[in-house]
């Protein structure tokens, strides 16, 4: 276990994850606002798990993480830090489960995340990356004080991600 909220348990994933990430990335809100990663099976979940980048981080303490509940186990979730080589930056990422979501879980689970990349990693900015049309994931950076810096391309057929960054940086 990485983080303890008084809702939630934040772990890094695991092979035994491979059911709740094809869950996860086959919802349909993912693939608009995240991107197809291409999962279709369980086998591509493990692969996903192993060799990916949510988990293949150059950079120590860092990738995506499962969120769970504490009061029954059950994952809803994940939120990790990922850095960003063609942007030189760090940002915060969350994907909530559809029927999780509106309970403020991704809030609860990217401010401890952020929390424990500032503290423990000793990362100076932390920003967050999105779809200027996800209003969702806008409402939670916002919610954690990071205000719309630019759009920049990630990559070359990128219709522009938005950048925010905290007030302070």
């Amino acid at each position: 276990m990485i983080i303890k909220t008084s809702r939630l348990r934040i772990r890094r994933l695991t092979l035994e994850d491979a059911d709740f990430i094809l869950r996860l990335v086959s919802e349909p809100a993912f693939i608009a606002n995240i991107g197809d990663k291409g999962v279709r099976t369980l086998e591509d979940a493990r692969i996903f798990i192993s060799k990916g980048p949510w988990t293949c981080q150059a950079k120590a303490g860092y990738g995506q993480f499962l969120v769970y509940r504490k009061q029954d186990g059950e994952s809803i979730g994940v939120c990790g830090l990922l850095f960003r080589d063609g942007l030189n930056l760090t940002d915060v990422g969350f994907a909530i489960l559809a029927e999780h979501r509106g309970q403020g879980f991704a809030f609860e689970a990217a401010s401890a995340v952020m929390k424990y990349g500032l503290a423990e990693l000793q990362i100076e900015e932390i920003v967050g990356l999105t779809l200027a049309e996800n209003t969702a994931s806008i409402r939670v950076l916002e919610k954690l004080g990071m205000k719309f810096d630019r759009v920049v391309k990630m990559f070359d057929d990128d219709p522009g991600t938005a950048v925010y960054r905290c007030a302070s940086a």
